[in-house]
């Protein structure tokens, strides 16, 4: 066999079934090598960046390294975002390129650059495979390193030349082991009980860390049995099921929303699997006051307004789990001090709800979503103002149920991201929303989407405008500059993909059109054009708020 299909024998031990990218004549032998595998699928994409951002997904939603490929020059140069964003996002990502001859690579020649050194910023780890024996290593590490915590993006590059060497057949792929951190040592835990049973206003901060399925197990039950109120970052949504009476939401908007009471009130936070790139320790702790009990699988960064009283280091479940069991020493039956705040969260959301002849908003569409999607349903939100609402003003009850990218941050994840998700469980339902802008960076995935026969709703919050932009320019200087776009006709647009596509003209009809359509089988396209005044009103309302307190 040549390297190209010992290269695919690894890809199938690893448990790939999927990898989506774009062809290149540089990586010709191991495209043939997928062809014949019965094993792994190669889906194209229509363009690498969506390629990217579908890996990126699936490897949010399973854990499992989600895999992209490209050719050299301009198709590893396209990947660069959905990478970056993996690696930010803490996604388990791995990235194939090709590359040309190692014969020329010595002197300037046709799409010839250096994709290693390029990649080496945004990647946990990344090489060229220039020796054949090293194949299975080289895949197992990729592989390992791009899913032991903190997840992240890892890179293989693969030249025309070496993919087509004859490899003996003895050489195998190498067997695949796991390893699962241990809990802290005991006298760390005991520490930090000490801390929690002497706090009057102890929260946990639930980061993207948190949401792995076991850890947000036991999160739930500690959080019950010793009532500690639990705000989450955009990526930790849904750890904690926002139907607990301890959910106080999310937490990370660029202004003081009343879910800050509770984090200025706090005396000791407990941060789970918070990453500093979600949300900035100084917008939390500005005068560097509260105690702080880092439970992570890696140390806190050092951050002057994040400096932890004690850090929890090893396997974030096992180490909650060791708290539960002590929990009996630190249980705390009064609630009073942040029900209020929850209460006064919810009412605001409600208010939301869209009447008969009101205009479109975003906030008010979310609540019918809520409405219509089940518990375990899918939102994929893509990045500007609408995220802001997503992350403040709908409520996740399970993990993964409401996914958004607030490492990088990048728009254009949500379209592909939704063909990530709708392949990984058919069974729940998924509605990806964008804005106009971001809707149009990765407009070209439709056709994927399409050609898969997937079924998912696609929510577009139309504005004409780079929203999120404009709401800060608006708040920061009472006025816009750059941000103003122009669209095309999308219902006309997704029909031309053979979706069906609706722009609805009214919120009961905006309601119909959800209700039979989100659970259907069927791709669909909504158009909603917005009133974005709500997002000023907002800033209104809560400046009125913290003036009267």
């Amino acid at each position: 066999m040549n390297i190209a299909e010992l290269f695919v024998q690894c890809l199938e031990n690893e448990g790939v079934t999927r990898i989506f990218g774009v062809p290149g004549e540089e990586n010709e032998d191991l495209l043939f090598a997928l062809e014949d595998s019965d094993k792994i699928e190669f889906i194209p994409t229509r363009h690498e960046q969506g390629a990217a951002f579908i890996a990126n997904m699936t490897g949010r939603l399973t854990g499992k390294a989600g895999v992209c490929l490209a050719t050299l020059g301009p198709g590893a140069t396209n990947l660069i975002t959905g990478i970056a964003d993996a690696n930010l996002d803490k996604a388990p990502l791995v990235a194939i390129t090709g590359q040309g001859d190692l014969t020329r690579l010595h002197h300037e020649s046709h799409q010839l650059l250096d994709i290693v050194n390029m990649f080496d910023p945004i990647t946990k780890w990344n090489t060229s495979i220039i020796a054949k024996e090293v194949v299975p290593e080289v895949i197992r590490k990729a592989f390992k390193l791009a899913e032991m915590e903190k997840p992240g993006a890892t890179h293989i590059e693969l030249s025309e030349d070496i993919a087509k060497e004859k490899v003996s057949k003895k050489i195998k792929p190498l067997t695949k082991k796991t390893f699962r951190p241990p809990a802290p040592e005991q006298a760390s835990l005991e520490q930090a009980i000490q801390l929690i049973a002497a706090a009057k206003f102890p929260i946990v901060l639930a980061g993207n860390g948190a949401i792995r399925n076991r850890v947000s197990e036991s999160l739930t039950m500690l959080v019950q049995k010793a009532n500690i109120p639990v705000v989450s970052t955009f990526m930790g949504k849904g750890a904690v099921s926002d139907q607990l009476p301890q959910s106080l939401l999310a937490v990370g908007l660029g202004f003081k929303d009343y879910v800050m009471e509770a984090m200025e009130k706090a005396d000791l936070v407990i941060s789970i699997g918070y990453d500093i790139a979600e949300y900035s320790p100084d917008s939390w702790n500005p005068k560097n006051k509260k105690k702080l009990i880092h439970i992570d699988f890696e140390p806190a960064e050092i951050y002057e307004n994040y400096l932890p009283d004690i850090e929890l280091l090893g396997d974030i479940s096992l180490t909650v789990k060791a708290l539960l069991q002590r929990d009996t020493d630190f249980v705390k039956t009064n609630t009073e001090w942040y029900q209020p705040i929850r209460k006064r969260i919810l009412k605001d959301i409600k208010s939301y709800t869209l009447k008969a002849k009101d205009k479109f908003t975003v906030p008010g569409t979310l609540n019918l979503v809520r409405e219509i999607l089940a518990e375990d349903d899918i939102v994929i939100s893509d990045v500007g103002a609408h995220k802001m609402w997503i992350a403040r003003n709908y409520p996740t009850y399970c993990s993964n149920g409401c996914i958004i990218s607030n490492g990088l941050a990048s728009m254009g994840i949500s379209l592909p991201g939704g063909i990530a998700a709708s392949l990984i469980d058919g069974n729940r339902k998924v509605v990806s929303m964008m804005g106009d802008g971001g809707f149009m960076m990765n407009v070209q995935e439709l056709e994927t989407a399409t050609r898969l026969n997937l079924g998912y709703t696609i929510i577009i919050f139309n504005d004409n405008d780079y929203g999120l932009i404009s709401w800060k320019q608006e708040r920061n200087a009472n006025r816009t500059a750059g941000t103003k776009i122009s669209n095309p006709d999308f219902v006309k647009l997704g029909e031309s993909f053979g979706i069906d596509s609706f722009r609805p003209k009214s919120p009961k009809q905006l309601r119909e059109i959800l209700q039979q359509r989100i659970h259907g089988d069927k791709m669909t396209l909504i158009e909603v054009p917005i009133d974005p005044s709500v997002n000023q009103g907002l800033i209104k309302k809560l400046k009125k708020y913290w003036q009267d307190k």
